[in-house]
């Protein structure tokens, strides 16, 4: 009988099996344009070649007794013409499957994924991989010299050595076909949880161990950690931290079968990087700053004084060096309060900018991070069963979710390998969310911005829109059916 290996799910990934929703069932969306039909039997050869190279992608999601786990599997994917909306449930309590999956329809490849499995540049690694093995099939005349015979040694061995640190995830997607996506590696734990150690071969019995201690919190709970363990002196600075605003929030009409309600906005992307360097900030920030106007000017109930604030997904990647796909991702909060000041969308992305910029430095994403690994290495909380984890975590989530107005994620510009690059145009990128969300991906020059919600109202993207024309963006805007009328009679 096979031993399966298995993980433990790090840090970050615990609150999605714990937070999913029929509203939010935490599925995020990866696509991309081709300029030709998409041929279904190619792209099932080459998703059996990047699910070879991609270890962490045969994972099935187990429940334990303390905890949730990745375990190896046998499963096979298959590639499935699409007929499900964007971002439908992928886990299962109830059932074994694989959590991913890649549908295609007409020109577009899109890849689907649980995120208890893998955050935006992870499952971008792996789509990457996909679209490369696809476009060698499809186009072999255009294949790199040399490139055949390089795929087939395995990635990490001795003649395929991993790449240095300093070349790791700082470029998403470049280096997707050099790396090694194993099951085993939680670089939470490798960075974070305070004795680094190098570990060294072990039987199964001690891996076991190692992985077998349960995690409580992660960081999209992290809004405060000092809340949650403070330091030695922490006491006076947090009786004169300033009160807690309340946060704006943004309210509509469910769709009618709680399916995530998406609109595309693509446009291209030097005169949006324009705007945001004229006013001296990052296009996240911009951007942001963009959509909080975008709901003030479309929400009655957002008055002059209401605080808006928005969660920002950072690649740890860029500050810890790691080849791992799984999530490995901490979020920062921003906010801005209107009716204080200069309210003009440059104004307030100049202040984003700001908090940003102080929260996202090494120095203060470690000490973080490191109360927070403290906090899960926590004896007691390691014999906490796992449904009361799992209750616990959900009433933070929906704190969490109370505590913000939008949520933003941007994968920033995207570069394919040959023969990909030549012939993928628009990338898309899409969220389940359980509240207004946009997110960013830009490739061939063309920047996509994925909106999603779970309400039918989209008149904050409408106006979203308008802002960026009004700048002289030229913008072309893209809709899923999601009411009764839309739905009925017709495909999803």
């Amino acid at each position: 009988m096979k031993r399966r290996h298995w993980v433990r799910l790090d840090n970050a990934s615990n609150i999605f099996p714990a937070a999913r929703s029929d509203v939010d069932p935490k599925v995020f969306r990866l696509g991309a344009e081709l300029d030709h039909e998409v041929d279904p039997g190619l792209l099932q050869e080459a998703l059996e070649e990047s699910f070879e190279r991609f270890p962490l992608y045969h994972a099935v999601l187990r429940r334990g007794v303390f905890w949730y786990y990745l375990q190896d599997s046998d499963l096979q994917p298959e590639v499935r013409a699409e007929a499900e909306q964007v971002c439908a449930p992928l886990y299962q309590a109830d059932r074994r499957t694989l959590l991913f999956r890649v549908v295609h329809h007409r020109r577009r490849v899109s890849l689907e994924v649980f995120h208890a499995l893998s955050d935006g540049t992870g499952a971008l690694w792996f789509l990457t991989d996909l679209l490369s093995a696809y476009t060698r099939r499809r186009f072999p005349g255009e294949a790199p010299a040399g490139g055949g015979d390089a795929e087939q040694v395995r990635p990490g061995a001795s003649e395929r050595p991993d790449p240095p640190p300093a070349r790791i995830g700082t470029h998403p997607g470049a280096q997707a076909a050099e790396e090694v996506h194993e099951l085993t590696q939680d670089s939470f734990a490798h960075y974070f949880r305070g004795r680094r150690r190098r570990r060294e071969p072990s039987s199964h019995e001690q891996d076991f161990t190692r992985e077998a201690a349960p995690a409580v919190l992660t960081v999209e709970e992290a809004e405060d950690p000092e809340d949650a363990w403070p330091e030695e002196g922490d006491q006076d600075s947090r009786s004169s931290r300033p009160p807690r605003r309340r946060i704006h929030r943004v309210r509509g009409t469910r769709t009618p079968d709680n399916r995530t309600h998406a609109l595309e906005l693509s446009m291209p992307a030097a005169p949006v990087l324009a705007l945001a360097k004229a006013e001296g900030v990052a296009p996240t920030m911009f951007l942001t700053a963009l959509f909080f106007e975008a709901i003030r000017r479309t929400d009655e109930s957002a008055h002059a004084g209401a605080t808006m604030a928005a969660s920002v997904p950072v690649n740890l990647r860029q500050f810890f060096p790691s080849t791992s796909a799984r999530n490995f991702f901490a979020t920062i909060r921003v906010e801005h309060t209107f009716g204080q000041g200069d309210d003009a969308p440059g104004a307030v992305a100049r202040r984003l900018q700001e908090a940003f910029s102080a929260e996202a430095t090494p120095e203060a994403l470690e000490r973080r991070l490191h109360r927070l690994i403290r906090v899960e290495r926590w004896p007691l909380a390691r014999i906490v069963p796992r449904p009361v984890k799992d209750l616990l975590l959900s009433l933070i989530n929906q704190a969490n979710n109370r505590s913000l107005t939008v949520a933003i994620s941007n994968l920033g510009r995207v570069t394919l390998p040959a023969p990909a690059q030549a012939h993928v145009g628009r990338m898309q990128f899409h969220v389940s969310a359980v509240r207004p969300q946009f997110c960013a991906i830009t490739h061939d020059g063309q920047l996509t911005l994925g909106f999603t919600s779970p309400f039918v109202e989209t008149a904050h993207v409408r106006e979203y829109a308008r802002l960026l024309t009004g700048a002289g963006v030229e913008v072309s805007l893209a809709a899923a059916r999601t009411t009764e009328e839309e739905l009925a009679g017709v495909d999803p």
